[in-house]
């Protein structure tokens, strides 16, 4: 692998771990967040991101923990998806990348991004349907506004698994045969 390559890819191992560390953060503040919306919901004000949902709370208790539900589990699974490519990052050998456990990690990726992309296309539905029940969503789309890209980034990702999983399989018969 020349140089550049070699560079560039430790450019981008740096940058995956600083989305990973970013989407934690965010994770763990929705979470606290949550929590304190639950037990004190005075200080939602001064928390990260300010996501104040207790009128919903006061409203329907349902439609709180439905939307927060949804919050949580996609910001999770961003950071989960995350780890995953930290991960795949550091293990790949790139000299010999068809092995079965990139294939693996390439596949779950692509599940991980899907399931996002389509968690957040459900919510953003749901949250459109809130509206006729005067709950105020607005600030709520930052959360699933980008679910059709997840969903086609989930579908392309999962093209290229498919395509690992078959040079795995032309690997593994090369390597019987020689």
């Amino acid at each position: 692998m020349s140089k550049t390559n070699n560079f560039v890819f430790i450019v981008l191992h740096v940058v995956a771990w600083l989305i990973f560390v970013g989407l934690s953060i965010e994770a763990g503040g929705l979470i606290v967040n949550f929590f304190f919306s639950l037990y004190k919901p005075e200080f939602v004000q001064i928390l990260y991101q300010k996501l104040d949902l207790i009128q919903m709370y006061k409203e329907s208790k349902l439609s709180f923990f439905g939307i927060y539900s949804f919050i949580l589990i996609i910001s999770i699974l961003k950071a989960v998806l995350f780890y995953t490519v930290v991960i795949l990052m550091h293990k790949i050998n790139l000299s010999k990348p068809f092995s079965t456990y990139v294939s693996r990690q390439i596949s779950r990726i692509s599940y991980y991004t899907l399931s996002i992309g389509l968690l957040s296309y459900i919510a953003k539905e749901l949250t459109k349907d809130l509206i006729h029940y005067g709950f105020d969503t607005d600030n709520l789309n930052q959360f699933w506004a980008d679910s059709q890209a997840f969903i086609l980034m989930g579908a392309v990702i999962y093209i290229i698994a498919t395509i690992f999983k078959k040079g795995v399989d032309i690997q593994n018969e090369n390597d019987l045969t020689v």
